[in-house]
C-alpha cells in the first residue's frame, strides 16, 4: 500500500511535556508539577461575561480578525501596558490561543529554506511549526551563566544570508528567563542591520517579578519588524478558553488573516467576549495572581539553596529550571526515578531541546500547599541519591 502519511510529520518528535502528565494522571496520590497551568479558577466575573454571551445568544461566527471590541481593548492594553501603539483595525489578529498565532505567524513569512533562528531551552512548538513550513530550524543552545539570555554574540553567530526570522520566547519557559532593556536594545541592532524578522512570544509578559516586561516592539525601529504574540491562558487564567492574538504590520497581519480564515474561521466567540471584560477590568486579577506566584517563586529558590540544589532565580513565568548534573543521570532518568519512587511528576529539560540536558522544569502554578508536598519529596529523594554516592 502507498505511504500516505507526511515525512515531514512523522519524523516530529511528540511533546515531551505530555509524557509524565499522562503517567501521572492514573498514579494514585501523585503530584504533577508538570503542566504550565494556572491552578487559579478564571475571575469570576470575567466567567460570568462568557456565561452572559451565551445567554443572549452570542454564538455566531465573528469576523475573521476576532470582535472589533476586543481588538480595541488589546490595542488600549498594550498602551497601557507596555506603550505599544497598535490599530485596532489594521494591526491585531485574535486567533485560537498563542499557538496558533506562532504557527500561521511563521507560515505567513516563511519560504522553504528559509532560516528560523531558535534560543533553546523554549517552548515546544517553535521548532515544529518551523519544520512544517519548510523552514531550517537554527539553535542556539542558550547557558545558565548568562541566566539563559541571548546574547548579542549568540545571535550574530547564528545569523546567514538565510535567516529569515529570530523567535525570541522571553519570559521563557521553561527557564524563567527575562531580556531586560539593555539585553534588548543590543539584539535589536542586529536584527535592524541583518535585516530580519523577530517573532516576540510574550504569552508571560504580566509574570515578571523584578521589574516590569519590557516588549523589543518599543524599541525604536523594531515595531515593523516584529510580530508580537500574547494571549489570555497565563494572565487571566483563561487556559481552556483557547484565546490568544498576534500584533504585526498591516502586510504581515493581512496574510496571517488569510491562513487564519481557511483554517479557523474565527476564535471561540464566547471566550472573545469574556477577554474584553479581562482587559477592561481584569488588572487587579492579574496583580494578585502575580503576588502569589512571586510567593511560590521565593520559596522553591530557599527550598532549593536549602537542600544544595543549583538553580539560576528567574524572574519571569511560572517554572523554575534547577541544574541536576551531579547525581550523573540523565534527566529523563531523573524525572522517570522521581515519578516512581515518589509519584512527584517533573518535566526532563531535554523536552524543551538538547541543551535543556541536566535540567528539570518545575511549575510553580500549583497550591502552595502542593509545592511543599512535592518538595518534601524532592528533598528525601536528592538526600537518597547523595548517600547512594
Amino acid at each position: 500500500m502507498r505511504k500516505f502519511l507526511s515525512d515531514s510529520v512523522i519524523n516530529i518528535k511528540p511533546s515531551g511535556i505530555r509524557k509524565f502528565f499522562d503517567i501521572v494522571s492514573e498514579m494514585k496520590d501523585a503530584i504533577s508539577l508538570g503542566v504550565g497551568e494556572p491552578d487559579f479558577d478564571t475571575p469570576w466575573h470575567i466567567r460570568e461575561e462568557g456565561i452572559y454571551a451565551l445567554e443572549r445568544g452570542k454564538t455566531f461566527y465573528t469576523s475573521n480578525s476576532g470582535l472589533k471590541d476586543l481588538r480595541i481593548e488589546i490595542s488600549n492594553y498594550l498602551k497601557r501596558r507596555f506603550n505599544l501603539n497598535y490599530d485596532a483595525d489594521n494591526e491585531i489578529l485574535v486567533t485560537v490561543g498563542g499557538s496558533e498565532a506562532i504557527d500561521i505567524g511563521l507560515r505567513a513569512v516563511i519560504n522553504p529554506g528559509d532560516e528560523v533562528i531558535i534560543p533553546q531551552p523554549s517552548y515546544v512548538s517553535y521548532e515544529p511549526c518551523a519544520i512544517l513550513t519548510g523552514a531550517k530550524p537554527v539553535i542556539i543552545d542558550l547557558k545558565a551563566e548568562n541566566e539563559f539570555r541571548l546574547t548579542a554574540e549568540e545571535l550574530l553567530a547564528a545569523i546567514t544570508d538565510k535567516t529569515k526570522v529570530l523567535i525570541l520566547p522571553y519570559p521563557n519557559n521553561p527557564t524563567g528567563a527575562i531580556m531586560e532593556r539593555e539585553n534588548l536594545e543590543e539584539i535589536a541592532k542586529i536584527v535592524i542591520e541583518k535585516d530580519i524578522l523577530v517573532m516576540s512570544d510574550e504569552i508571560y509578559s504580566e509574570l515578571t517579578y523584578n521589574g516590569n516586561h519590557v516588549s523589543i516592539a518599543e524599541l525604536e525601529g523594531m515595531k515593523e519588524r516584529t510580530i508580537l504574540i500574547n494571549g489570555f491562558s497565563k494572565s487571566y487564567a483563561m487556559t481552556g478558553w483557547r484565546l490568544g492574538y498576534a500584533c504585526a504590520p498591516n502586510e504581515i497581519i493581512k496574510q496571517m488573516t488569510k491562513i487564519h480564515q481557511f483554517a479557523i474561521m474565527c476564535a471561540p466567540t464566547t471566550s472573545q467576549y469574556a477577554a474584553v471584560e479581562a482587559l477592561k477590568n481584569g488588572d487587579e486579577d492579574v496583580t494578585q495572581m502575580r503576588q502569589a506566584y512571586n510567593q511560590r517563586r521565593r520559596f522553591l529558590i530557599d527550598a532549593f539553596k536549602k537542600m544544595g540544589l543549583s538553580c539560576f532565580e528567574p524572574y519571569g513565568a511560572f517554572y523554575v529550571f534547577p541544574c541536576i548534573k551531579e547525581f550523573g543521570m540523565t534527566s529523563e532518568e531523573f524525572a522517570t526515578k522521581f515519578l516512581q519512587e515518589e509519584k512527584v511528576a517533573l518535566v526532563p529539560g531535554t523536552a524543551f531541546g538538547d541543551c535543556g540536558e541536566g535540567f528539570l522544569r518545575i511549575s510553580y502554578a500549583y497550591s502552595l500547599e502542593n509545592l511543599k508536598n512535592a518538595i518534601g519529596r524532592l528533598e528525601n529523594f536528592i538526600a537518597r541519591l547523595r548517600n547512594e554516592k
